[in-house]
């Protein structure tokens, strides 16, 4: 239906740069692999590093390769229209960015409670229905960020959607705040095919605690990040898992075993239970480094970043982490510049309480 090769997606939204530029070298050897090795599916959103991911994608994909030997999906983020008006302009825009007469997925973006009523407010299903009638958009999907009976609303009302894109990994599987598994049996419910985001966790399940680590240096069978990524495939609906990857040694890896998929065994299961229940007992902040708060904060705070030390410093034992917090910050906003204003929780996909984080970020490295 979809005319997807292989259930691996390549997420165009962490990418390998050089200073403020996206790394062309880097970026045409991992695309030449991934295409040579029978995968065609590329994932961007115009507001995906400040929309050099799209422009990068023109430059070492779609002026490289003919149409139709691969398949490219963009997103319509709330970000970028406030009326039904700007629709249409934003589209050609992405269009011309990204050097491609279609998209052949356009995924409503960060859907959540608030975000669906902007988009039913500003008509952005059905303005997309039409622009799916004049042949600029093959597939209407949403990127979804919210509980299972959100996105039952959703589907409910707009049966018309065909994919659903979730955040699906082994450890938010049975989380409260995420409800991977109540979202993914809310597509099957409604027949709908299940895109994977984040099954890596924006590394955390790559780089894992020592004890975690342990359990799969055990089995001595695969990468940490071929257990996550080969655990969301293994799910009956899933047509793409993607993967933000930022090097080449990456796109080996997860070529390696996705090339020829297959899920995961006995023992392979019951290590990504028992690495789960370690992660649970770890005191760490969840936060996936989507970057979705960093515009949305009038400090200029980089949280993502801040997070990242603080889990550091907390998980993983790094001892040096106050210390390469001071010199990071050294010239730039610090945890303790957060003036409150809640911006930033309600654009986060994974409903932290990052005010309140923010402060634990200072009594750790700033008191």
């Amino acid at each position: 239906m979809f005319n997807i090769n292989k259930k691996f997606g390549f997420g165009c939204m962490r990418m390998k740069m050089n200073g403020n530029e996206v790394d062309y070298d880097e970026f045409i050897k991992m695309i030449d692999a991934f295409l040579a090795n029978g995968f065609n599916y590329f994932d961007t959103a115009h507001v995906y590093i400040d929309g050099k991911s799209e422009t990068a994608l023109r430059d070492c994909l779609t002026s490289r390769y003919p149409r139709e030997s691969y398949i490219l999906t963009n997103k319509l983020s709330p970000s970028n229209f406030n009326s039904q008006e700007e629709i249409r302009p934003l589209l050609d825009l992405q269009l011309k960015a990204c050097g491609v007469e279609y998209f052949d997925f356009w995924l409503m973006h960060a859907m959540n409670t608030e975000l669906f009523e902007k988009y039913k407010r500003c008509r952005a299903f059905e303005t997309t229905l039409e622009l799916i009638e004049e042949g600029k958009i093959k597939h209407l999907g949403i990127s979804f960020h919210d509980k299972a009976e959100v996105l039952r609303q959703i589907l409910t009302e707009y049966p018309q959607i065909e994919v659903v894109q979730i955040q699906f990994n082994y450890a938010d599987f049975e989380d409260e705040n995420i409800e991977s598994r109540k979202c993914y049996e809310v597509c099957r419910e409604f027949n709908k095919p299940v895109i994977v985001m984040e099954p890596v966790k924006g590394g955390t399940l790559v780089n894992l605690p020592k004890e975690a680590q342990a359990v799969f240096d055990a089995l001595d069978a695969g990468s940490n990040a071929s257990y996550a990524i080969r655990f969301a495939a293994g799910f009956e609906g899933v047509i793409m898992v993607l993967s933000g990857m930022g090097s080449v040694e990456m796109m080996n890896d997860n070529i390696s075993y996705m090339k020829d998929f297959v899920p995961l065994n006995e023992d392979e299961q019951k290590a990504v239970s028992k690495v789960t229940e370690i992660l649970k007992s770890q005191t760490q902040i969840p936060c996936t480094d989507c970057k979705y708060c960093v515009p949305e904060c009038p400090a200029d705070i980089s949280i993502p970043e801040i997070f990242s030390l603080y889990n550091g410093k907390k998980t993983l034992k790094e001892g040096c982490a106050r210390e390469d917090y001071n010199r990071i910050f050294t010239d730039r906003a610090k945890a303790s510049s957060c003036i409150e204003c809640g911006n930033c929780e309600s654009a986060c996909p994974q409903h932290l309480p990052i005010r309140s984080l923010l402060k634990e970020a200072v009594s750790e490295f700033e008191a």
